[in-house]
């Protein structure tokens, strides 16, 4: 049996490898700066996915979760209060913007909720 798992699993890694290759993927893929500004847009996107504004990467449809956006919302003003006085001027005011905006299409979507 131990003999027949080990089996399945190289098959998979060849399969995905090929797969991989056939694609392209990986090959000339350059990831982005880790920058602050990067990491809160990526944050700002997965508020969006959560408000149903975006599709779910991972289902391709628009789901609403008001609690995993309040969640992220209230992360990135965490990180606003954590980072005073650490931050340049243009990344305040980027973190500033986002969580306006943020809040607003919050607001805009479940009236009921206070921030």
């Amino acid at each position: 049996m131990h003999e027949e798992i080990k089996n399945v699993d190289e098959s998979w890694k060849e399969n995905v490898a090929k797969e991989k290759e056939s694609s392209g993927e990986g090959k000339d893929f350059i990831p982005p700066e880790p920058n602050f500004t990067f990491f809160i847009t990526t944050l700002s996107l997965q508020v969006l996915v959560s408000l149903g504004q975006m599709a779910n990467p991972a289902t391709n449809k628009k789901e609403e979760n008001f609690k995993q956006a309040k969640f992220l919302i209230d992360t990135l003003d965490m990180l606003k209060t954590k980072t005073k006085g650490n931050l340049s001027d243009d990344e305040v005011k980027s973190l500033e913007s986002v969580l306006y905006e943020l809040r607003m299409l919050y607001v805009s979507k479940d009236k009921g909720v206070k921030i």
